[in-house]
């Protein structure tokens, strides 16, 4: 070989290396530690970051569990004497209206109808139990003290910290000069008008929680970010813009090397070992079901409930309420007096049909400067009452708030033109095209339909971008077919108030999975949803959940279903797994899976192509 063959043979090989780490194939250790080896580090490499609206997820995606915190934090006001600013937590739009009280008494009845028509598992009818017998013992009680002493502690604030993330932010001192703000709030990100709502003030709230926590429990510095790589979780019905800002500041701001985004109800396959599952998903905030199917998320499947966990602390304490319960000072603006009611919902409330009348309880307060006090007090059917909520959300009193979210197309982003916008507008032009084609064949040839073409045409579209939302027969009392040809313009404007109409109800959970697996394609995979719905999240973790929601949905389906589905299985905890934790544990699944080496963006990619690069490498239709 020639000097100048050597040289060019260098020079290529020069310039394949610098492809390679343009493309961000560069691997994260030598080539040669031993394969088995090499996928251990590499997933000891890799942070999976699973962002709940009430707790943060995230662990090296070889840890066996997650750390969890509250998703919250505390930033110092600037200047002096600047009015205090709090997310609310339990409260929220909507329970205030006139037709709140009377909603919430009508849901309550519509419960407690559902609780007298079902007896016992021996046969027996149940005893019922009335407020005012609760009311008459509660109201005597009067608190123990314990200790003079609670032991709590308020967060110390001496150094003036500019920011104090998870628990320490939920135990700033109300009197501190401090602004609580949890920066997503039912699923999505919180911006609201007030201080810190804006979408660069949210995105810096989790940019510095999101370090904060990566520096203190997985005791990795700031600095050597660039030597790993991130799994983001994102709900299945997500915001564009938003998936968009939190890739750009995840690799841009926090300086990891590479991503990859994926749903959370795939997640949740993934992290229970089943290859096809109805996903319901019970979080604190919101209650998002989909059907997934060999790790594809139906987008036509896919709603989320405003409403969850939260709801039933805040139903919960109000029927304690009616039942004189006993701490008189609880106060729903309270961070602590939450953290109480969260307690006693998961402490005390269940789904058991055969647990009846009334019962004996007690439970401690130890808050802050005060001492430590025992309460006891007497509860019947309220401990039922409050998770049955989650079938009849009219209890929830919320009036006049969006309480079902479909999947819609998105506005369109202007660094990404070859979206489904593009795609539609093309397919209009050969559709035109097609259809003038057909006209000519038509006239040669008298016997062939035109509404043939025009249905293959339809198909096509349909194909590349489905409806925003396809409504199953179980919804056909409230919900108008969008699929006349004859008139586009009409066909689109009543679609448009159909769904606005099916946004504005309350789905019970029952009914929602329901109409999920009802908008799924065949019925041989309505058979394999049915026989798998999976229930994830921590906003139904009570007693005999399993058994209580298997039997609503067996009553609730159509006669025609019942006779071809052979059976109904509720998984609720999948392998003895913590509900909470699946899906973080289906994304550091999918960490160490060998399909998962195309799914990654890089940091160059990302500077260059920016979200181009979601369309070209994401696991699901962006």
């Amino acid at each position: 070989m020639t000097q100048a063959e050597k040289g060019e043979a260098e020079n290529g090989k020069d310039k394949e290396r610098e492809r390679e780490q343009r493309g961000g194939k560069r691997p994260i250790v030598p080539a040669a530690v031993p394969d088995s080896l090499q996928e251990q580090i590499q997933s000891n490499f890799i942070v999976v970051i699973h962002p709940g609206s009430t707790t943060l997820r995230l662990g090296r995606a070889t840890d066996t569990l997650p750390v969890g915190i509250p998703h919250v934090i505390a930033r110092r006001h600037k200047q002096q004497g600047q009015a205090a600013y709090r997310d609310s937590w339990l409260l929220r739009d909507g329970l205030n209206k006139p037709e709140s009280t009377e909603q919430r008494q009508n849901g309550l009845k519509m419960v407690d109808q559902a609780i007298w028509s079902k007896k016992m598992s021996n046969g027996a009818k149940r005893i019922p139990v009335s407020p005012d017998q609760a009311r008459s013992y509660n109201r005597q009680m009067r608190p123990a003290i314990l200790d003079h002493s609670s032991g709590a502690k308020w967060t110390n604030t001496s150094n003036h910290p500019e920011f104090l993330v998870g628990e320490e932010a939920l135990y700033v001192n109300p009197l501190d000069s401090y602004n609580i703000h949890w920066p997503i709030r039912r699923g999505q990100l919180n911006l609201h008008a007030g201080p810190g709502g804006s979408l660069t003030a949210v995105l810096a709230d989790l940019e510095v929680i999101w370090s904060y926590a990566i520096q203190k429990y997985l005791e990795i510095p700031l600095k050597d970010l660039k030597y790993y790589r991130c799994i983001l979780l994102i709900p299945d019905i997500y915001n564009k813009q938003h998936v968009k800002e939190l890739v750009n500041m995840i690799l841009m701001k926090m300086g990891f090397s590479g991503i990859v985004v994926h749903q959370e109800s795939v997640c949740a396959t993934f992290g229970s070992g089943l290859g096809s599952a109805c996903i319901v998903d019970v979080g604190d905030q919101k209650t998002s079901v989909c059907c997934v199917e060999d790790g594809v998320s139906h987008r036509n499947t896919r709603l989320c409930l405003a409403y969850g966990g939260s709801d039933v602390s805040r139903c919960f304490y109000w029927l304690m309420q009616r039942a004189g319960f006993p701490y008189r000072d609880c106060q729903l603006t309270n961070k602590l007096d939450c953290l109480l009611l969260q307690h006693l919902k998961e402490t005390f409330c269940h789904l058991d049909q055969d647990i009846s009348g009334l019962q004996d309880h007690e439970f401690q307060i130890r808050h802050p400067d005060s001492p430590a006090l025992l309460y006891q007090f007497r509860l019947g059917d309220e401990k039922l009452q409050a998770p049955m909520a989650l079938f009849y959300p009219a209890t929830f009193g919320i009036v006049g708030q969006k309480m079902t979210i479909l999947q819609h197309r998105s506005q369109g982003d202007p660094e990404d033109p070859h979206d489904e916008h593009y795609l539609l507008a093309t397919q209009s032009k050969q559709e035109q095209s097609s259809k003038a084609t057909a006209d000519r064949k038509s006239m040669s040839k008298p016997g062939t339909f035109e509404g043939d073409v025009r249905g293959q045409v339809t198909d096509i579209s349909e194909r590349i971008y489905p409806h925003e939302v396809e409504l199953g027969s179980s919804q056909s009392d409230c919900m108008i077919s969008g699929n006349d040809s004859e008139e586009p313009l009409t066909a689109h404007m009543s679609r448009k108030t159909a769904v606005s109409q099916f946004e504005g109800k309350a789905l019970g959970l029952d009914k929602a999975i329901l109409h999920s697996i009802d908008c799924c394609a065949s019925d041989d995979t309505k058979k394999k949803m049915y026989s798998s719905i999976l229930v994830v999240g921590g906003g139904l973790m009570f007693h005999k959940a399993q058994e209580f929601l298997q039997h609503r949905i067996l009553n609730k389906m159509s006669p025609s279903l019942r006779r071809v589905v052979e059976n109904v299985e509720v998984i609720t905890r999948p392998k003895d797994m913590d509900p909470r934790l699946i899906a973080w544990k289906g994304g550091a699944v999918l960490a160490c899976l060998d399909t998962t080496q195309e799914l990654w963006i890089y940091q160059r990619e990302w500077q260059r192509f920016g979200v181009r690069m979601l369309r070209e490498r994401a696991a699901f239709v962006w």
